[in-house]
């Protein structure tokens, strides 16, 4: 399945959104960038583009967040999205918003990563959104400036680069994302979870993705997985997850305080607030995993201080981090 813009194709009585993103993490210190370009189109309207851009730094407390919207929204030959003057495509992206400017470079020796199976999913209706990583573990070069603060020079720093598209969010989602792992530097998680509101019930967590480590990919979740288990917060989570071939995931995720994002995602269609999320999002979270199997070794153990990603949508307004004055 090619990555390629979803917009260009959307149906004018339908609303649809659609985002290609990019984080990147320093190997050694909490830093953490978050670039997004993001299309949002209601029912009956032309589209619109927005540029966001996020970044953190666990030393210095709440991150710099800043984002740009436009009608000027375009896809460029050999490049996926264009937002005014920034675009993004398969190997690099170049733009500025507000205070920030950037112009990155990266590359991928591994496969995409195709969250939704069996692949006919990605045509239905339900899921309401479908999410692909098209470079599950990118290597990064570049910079990226901000106003008043030293230039932050990329040179290998792990990340990663995503797309998803739809016409609805979850209900309540959570995204984790981890690189930078003590003494296992190719190894890589990636897992979104959803639960979602079906004839005004909620489903359980439904979890997709995979784990990559010792160079062996495993899936994780699925239509068909069972004993999973979630506890969430905007401060971080644990979770249990399942995968292929009796593999057992074990997941704890810590958010450092006062270093997490605060954004208001609506769904194309419908009025606010009924269609409004709260999004906290920390790209510089502690994360460790422990995998296990049924073969009878040992349980192995992943940890990074500051290499995973942890995002909560929820409906609730009481998690108390600080929500950014752009709307979306």
């Amino acid at each position: 399945m090619q990555t390629m813009a979803r917009f260009p194709q959307a149906q004018w009585h339908a609303g649809m959104y659609e985002s290609f993103y990019l984080r990147a993490v320093s190997p050694h210190d909490p830093v953490g960038i978050w670039i997004r370009h993001t299309v949002h189109k209601p029912p009956g309207r032309p589209p619109r583009g927005s540029v966001w851009c996020t970044v953190f730094d666990a030393r210095r407390g709440r991150p710099f967040m800043h984002k740009l919207t436009t009608h000027e929204l375009s896809v460029p030959a050999d490049e996926w999205i264009m937002v005014g003057d920034s675009s993004m495509g398969p190997a690099q992206a170049d733009g500025s918003c507000g205070a920030a400017s950037w112009s990155l470079r990266f590359a991928c020796e591994q496969d995409e990563l195709r969250h939704l199976s069996p692949p006919w999913l990605y045509r239905t209706p339900l899921p309401r959104t479908k999410l692909t990583t098209p470079l599950p573990l990118a290597s990064f070069d570049g910079v990226l400036e901000l106003a008043d603060r030293e230039p932050i020079e990329l040179a290998g720093w792990p990340g990663m680069v995503g797309h998803n598209w739809g016409s609805e969010h979850a209900e309540r989602w959570i995204w984790m994302h981890g690189v930078g792992f003590e003494d296992t530097p190719g190894a890589w998680l990636d897992v979104a979870l959803a639960r979602l509101k079906l004839a005004g019930r909620m489903t359980p967590w439904i979890a997709t993705g995979a784990l990559c480590v010792d160079g062996q990919r495993h899936r994780l979740g699925g239509l068909g997985a069972r004993g999973t288990v979630v506890n969430e917060s905007a401060d971080g989570c644990t979770l249990e997850l399942g995968g292929a071939g009796g593999l057992k995931l074990q997941a704890q995720v810590e958010v450092p305080a006062q270093s997490a994002a605060g954004w208001r995602y609506s769904d194309p269609s419908g009025q606010a607030p009924a269609n409004e999320h709260d999004v906290a999002n920390c790209s510089v979270a502690a994360i460790e995993l422990t995998v296990s199997s049924r073969s009878g070794t040992p349980p192995k153990t992943l940890r990074s201080d500051h290499g995973g990603v942890y995002e909560l949508g929820m409906r609730e307004r009481d998690h108390g981090v600080p929500i950014a004055s752009f709307g979306d």
